[in-house]
């Protein structure tokens, strides 16, 4: 007998332990909103998630993402002959690309790669390809996602100067970014 009423006791306990567990509390109330009158109309202050105008970067209508002072920031990216290595002012540029990109989940930018006229087509198609590699691998390492870019390579097909000297090579030698 004395088995049995002390797990009956011990029932009662885990009983009244789960009932406490679940116990909810309440929702502390919001505090009373104030009606306001004419004399009181204030703008309501921007909630601290949101960042203030000045500071996010903006398109122009050509597409241009602009900088906070306005000015444009360079969609075009050149190389080196026969290299598909980013120099040291297209990082810089590309970050701040990187960072309207991540702000702007919705943005979609297709990346072409471009070559000169030396080399073969086939050659020239592989080269722009990896152009264009190399500036969505480095805008991934900056934390933009993968589902914004795309890659496209033209290789030789669309050069900015038809030109055949080393000034019109160095300007075909390039990847450019198109905001979609």
């Amino acid at each position: 007998m004395n088995i049995s009423f002390t797990r009956s006791l011990m029932v009662a306990l885990l009983a009244l332990f789960v009932l406490v567990g679940c116990q909810t509390t309440a929702e502390p109330e919001a505090p009373p909103v104030e009606p306001q009158t004419d004399r009181t109309r204030a703008e309501p202050a921007l909630p601290p998630t949101v960042t203030p105008p000045a500071r996010q970067q903006r398109v122009d209508g050509q597409g241009d993402l602009l900088s906070e002072d306005g000015q444009p920031i360079s969609r075009v990216f050149y190389f080196d002959f026969d290299r598909s290595e980013l120099k040291p002012e297209a990082r810089t540029q590309l970050s701040q690309h990187a960072r309207y990109l991540r702000d702007n989940g919705s943005a979609r930018v297709v990346i072409y790669g471009h070559t000169d006229e030396r080399g073969t087509r086939e050659y020239n198609l592989a080269l722009g390809e990896r152009r264009g590699a190399a500036v969505r691998s480095y805008l991934q390492s900056l934390g933009v996602a993968n589902r914004q870019m795309s890659v496209v390579s033209y290789g030789e097909e669309r050069p900015v100067n038809p030109a055949s000297n080393e000034s019109a090579w160095a300007q075909n030698r390039r990847a450019e970014l198109v905001y979609q």
